[in-house]
């Protein structure tokens, strides 16, 4: 930097702390002119950052406008220590689930951080389709993602996000804080000081898969049958070559060596007349999915001047997914009016619509109407082709074209008859009016509002596989969240002390309904309609609302602006709880200390150093209607049906403490930063669903127990290694680790574990006590004292009795890297990110393996006689082992050792690294737009995904299953494929 240049430096402190440095060139060192970036804290109050005792991190807008695709919130992924963001690869809407450290529920759907839109709380409701992720030949439907209010926001909207990473940052929201919280402040036009400002964002990109399952296309259809000679041979149908061999979905055929045989043709609709050249169809899967594509143009008008700031938006989204007939339009507008009326009077507004509309989205699980179940059925001598006409010849809309197993639905009535609409629309926004009394006190009010009305549809034709006479369904959800919240703020300085104090109170009430109708059956064919119904299912909506009542007062102590402390309490009443134990206080403090400048430590090579402590207890109610028993509506209109849940009248709110220490350091004038964190925090009286006898009238009853404990570390460096007035790099960097220890389960338990939840009836979450939130569950494999796979004398491996942990779902570690250069209008940007260790199981895997779809089920193939003799020992009569000489067929071998209950052989290391997100973009000199009238004009390349390594041999190893409305982590049950994503953006200010 030159004596004459000012810049201004935004260092995030180890991603607990942002800094805004004002660096001035002197002659021999910079100064520190203070530590006065204004971060926006817990209900929407702003605080210097140096003055929090407790750890948060801000991404600006430009970091997540950088690389756009159709779910912005992927921008933060790798950039936030101790942040999680996980969708369940179930299409392109991307439903996040976001954790910040870790779980602390052992309910998986209750695990997720808080969002909060300019201080407006979202209910973070989801609804699902009612279905599980395993269903196949269940005759019922199958889960599809329909997105939430997180990923409905317009990134172009978004001025900042702050994350409030612990239960203390975010005390002052109760309940729905005990996780942390995700800030998210929009744009309001403050910053333009009378001048008009017009901005265009515009991006196309485009997605392709990133990462295919290792296909094999040496061998075809069949399950080694031999003809009358000895020879392995195919045919559909019975034929002068022997019986029928062309309905079994396993790859474990001929070899394809040029033979021929009787196959399916499709001109006949049946065995061809001749035999066919026997051969591989290489792109049979991989040819079915297209290019997807995304269209964004955003346009902004903003200004401002003494008395009154405005800014509206409008902006267009349009999405077709790799999957055919796939995708969403997504149009968004935002109002923010801020206006001074007195020197003491100030008001404001902010408005935010979209509105999501699709004619189809993608379903997903295993399920036979979904399309990952064809992907998986799908067979290497079968061409993609055949399918296309959908419907047989004469029979539209009446028989489809799925010749070889009527269980596994066209891919093309998936994607162009099994059709999933959605229409919704959401509205977040507040409004605030702040006063001040007097010189030292003010008073505000805040009316906040979160409103959806989402209408749904599916169809399922006639000869579907689970609904051979069609199927179709309509869902309209509504629901609102209406916060209220009043705050009286006194301010003073007493010589070196500061003091700020606060008390206020907040009324939330949620209200939810749905109804659903269903059409079992359909009259007509293609008719889709309520009144078509064979058998209609109409379920009347049931109540579904409740409302928490608050207090709450925070005071601040500050000493010569180097020593601070926060106390804040709050007390919650919530209508979930039964009234004796309705009400429930919980407090926090928050201490900092400066410490070069308590110690007078600043020197050019030690600018700032910093101590955080902080210590909570928050409180968290339960689910609703837990209290009483309720009568659930019935399938027969005007009927209702007993529920089979016990309720108890005595529930307790649980609570959570939360102890959390830092230090924040800044070296080198201002050029390196580093922040650590270590925190635990302790969960206590879950609200916990546990089983019962059925002879007791119910199957499920809610207690409080059991005790949880996280703890876990936080670590970040920035850097400037090189800044001058052409070249600049910054290096950020963050690593992070969280424990979860059980303490204690219900006594009911008596020492047996509790089953907090399970996928497709095979891997199950179990709790026991000394073990892990996330520790998986599930039949494996015996092992000999030295530690040698034990075979069985018929050659399969020997099945245990008892499930075993297999591993658990979560990292050992998480950790991130940004790098950025610029050199004069040119700006270059990557970020890595990975985790280590953690684990999941592949259901396709399994059944991939079983049916030799594999490269890995190769081997042995050769063998004589077409077997295999699996690696490891036979127990003898006397206990002894010797080793496994017994062999049996490949198919045999291949689908016992990889069945689906196997879970140890279908699951696998989730280590990987990504390249996230890459970009370079030039701005335009001033020379170029000053003519044009433009302010700034910036083309940019960037892309998503672009490269990863990793040993999880599926699409992804960031897995996760969609069962129903949960999204659970560590579970592959039909996943659709990740994209990589390339696009341009224009960027544009008038």
């Amino acid at each position: 930097m030159r004596k004459e240049t000012q810049k201004l430096l935004v260092l995030s402190l180890l991603g607990l702390i942002s800094v805004n440095l004002t660096a001035q060139q002197k002659a021999k060192k910079d100064t520190i002119k203070g530590l006065d970036e204004v971060v926006v804290t817990a209900l929407g109050i702003k605080r210097h950052d140096k003055s929090l005792g407790y750890a948060t991190q801000t991404v600006k807008s430009d970091e997540i406008l950088q690389t756009q695709n159709n779910n912005w919130a992927a921008a933060l992924e790798g950039k936030v220590a101790g942040l999680k963001i996980q969708t369940a690869g179930a299409g392109p809407l991307g439903t996040s689930r976001i954790t910040l450290r870790g779980d602390i529920s052992m309910n998986m759907g209750n695990n997720d951080a808080l969002i909060v839109v300019d201080g407006v709380p979202l209910s973070g409701k989801k609804t699902g389709t009612g279905t599980a992720a395993y269903g196949a030949g269940s005759g019922g439907d199958l889960p599809i993602d329909y997105g939430d209010s997180f990923n409905s926001i317009n990134p172009d909207d978004i001025e900042s996000v702050t994350i409030l990473k612990g239960p203390t940052a975010s005390a002052l929201y109760g309940s729905r804080g005990s996780r942390g919280a995700i800030m998210i402040t929009t744009k309001s036009g403050k910053s333009r000081k009378g001048k008009i400002q017009v901005t265009l964002n515009s991006y196309t990109s485009y997605d392709t898969v990133l990462k295919w399952p290792d296909y094999q296309y040496e061998y075809g259809q069949g399950t080694q049958q031999r003809d009358k000679n000895g020879n392995y041979y195919y045919s559909y149908g019975a034929s002068a070559d022997g019986v029928n061999t062309g309905s079994t979905s396993s790859a474990f055929g001929p070899k394809f060596d040029g033979q021929y045989y009787f196959q399916y043709d499709p001109t006949v609709e049946g065995q061809s007349l001749e035999r066919k050249l026997w051969q591989p169809y290489k792109n049979n899967i991989k040819d079915f999915w297209q290019v997807g594509s995304n269209y964004s143009n955003s346009l902004s008008i903003e200004q401002s001047n003494e008395t009154t700031a405005f800014r509206t938006s409008l902006s267009y989204l349009k999405n077709e997914w790799m999957m055919p007939n796939t995708g969403f339009n997504r149009l968004n507008g935002a109002l923010s009016f801020d206006h001074k009326l007195s020197s003491k009077l100030k008001i404001g507004a902010k408005v935010n619509f979209s509105q999501t509309k699709s004619d189809n989205l993608p379903a997903t699980g295993y399920n036979n109407q979904s399309i990952s179940y064809f992907m998986i059925f799908q067979n290497p001598n079968v061409d993609l082709a055949w399918y296309r006409p959908i419907w047989k010849s004469g029979q539209d809309q009446v028989d489809q074209i799925h010749p070889f197993s009527s269980y596994i639905d066209n891919p093309y009535l998936i994607a162009y008859e099994n059709l999933n609409s959605v229409n919704k629309k959401l509205l977040t926004g507040n409004i605030n009016i702040s006063y001040q009394l007097s010189k030292h006190f003010d008073i505000a009010y805040k009316t906040g509002l979160e409103w959806n009305n989402e209408f749904r549809t599916q169809r399922r034709p006639w000869s579907s596989a689970n609904y051979p006479k069609g199927y179709y369904r309509e869902q309209y959800i509504r629901y609102f969240d209406l916060n209220n919240d009043i705050l009286l703020t006194y301010k003073n300085k007493f010589g070196n002390f500061g003091v700020t104090g606060s008390a206020g109170g907040n009324i939330r009430y949620h209200e939810y309904t749905m109804n659903d109708y269903r059409a079992i059956g359909l009259n007509r064919a293609g008719l889709y309609q309520l009144s078509n119904a064979t058998s209609l299912d109409n379920r009347l909506p049931s109540p579904n609302d409740n409302q928490v009542n608050s207090v709450y007062a925070l005071a601040n102590f500050s000493y010569k602006d180097m020593i601070f402390l926060d106390v804040t309490a709050r007390n919650d009443w919530s209508s979930t709880l039964p009234s004796r134990n309705r009400s429930y206080f919980y407090p926090s403090l928050a201490s900092s200390f400066v410490l070069s400048d308590i110690f007078k430590l600043k020197s050019d090579n030690f600018n700032f150093w910093k101590l955080r402590l902080s210590w909570s207890k928050v409180g968290n109610d339960t689910y609703n209607y837990m209290l009483e028993k309720y009568y659930e509506n019935s399938v027969f209109t005007g009927s209702v049906e007993s529920p089979l849940l016990y309720p108890d009248p005595n529930l307790r709110p649980e609570m959570i403490t939360n102890i959390e220490g830092g230090m924040d350091f800044t070296f080198l004038k201002n050029r390196l930063t580093f922040n650590f964190t270590a925190y635990q925090n302790n969960s206590k009286d879950q609200s916990i669903i546990i089983p019962v006898l059925y002879e007791t009238g119910y199957n499920r009853r809610i207690i409080n127990a059991g005790e949880l404990r996280n703890r876990g570390i936080e670590l970040t460096l920035n850097a400037y290694p090189i800044k001058n007035k052409d070249f600049s790099w910054s290096v950020n960097a963050n690593w992070s680790m969280n424990r979860n220890k059980i303490l204690s389960l219900p006594e009911e338990f008596q020492g047996q574990p509790y089953t907090m939840g399970s996928v497709g009836g095979v891997a199950y979450y179990n709790a026991v006590v000394g073990g892990s939130l996330g520790d998986m569950y599930g039949y494996g494999l015996m092992y000999s004292p030295d530690g040698q796979v034990i075979y069985g004398s018929d050659g399969l491996t020997g099945k245990p009795n008892d499930m075993k942990k297999i591993g658990n779902v979560y990292p050992k570690w998480r950790a991130g890297l940004q790098n950025e250069f610029r050199y004069k209008n040119i700006t270059i940007s990557f970020s890595f990110d990975g985790q280590y260790k953690g684990m999941a199981y592949s259901h396709s895997h399994h059944k991939m393996s079983e049916q030799g779809k594999l490269t890995h089920t190769l081997v042995g193939r050769d063998n004589p006689g077409g077997l295999i003799v699996g690696e490891g020992v036979v127990q003898n009569p006397d206990g002894s082992f010797s080793t496994n000489t017994k062999g049996i067929p490949v198919s045999t071998y291949y689908g016992d050792y990889y069945r689906r209950a196997n879970i140890e052989t279908n699951s696998f290391d989730t280590s990987f690294i990504k390249l996230r997100d890459a970009r370079i973009a030039f701005s335009f000199p001033k020379s170029v737009i000053e003519p044009l009238k433009v302010r700034e004009l910036t083309l940019a390349l960037f892309g998503r995904n672009l490269w990863m390594w990793t040993k999880f041999p599926m699409f992804d190893p960031e897995v996760a299953t969609l069962d129903n409305s949960t999204i659970t982590p560590g579970v592959e049950m039909g996943q659709l494929p990740t994209s990589r994503t390339v696009g341009i953006q224009l960027n544009v200010k008038f």
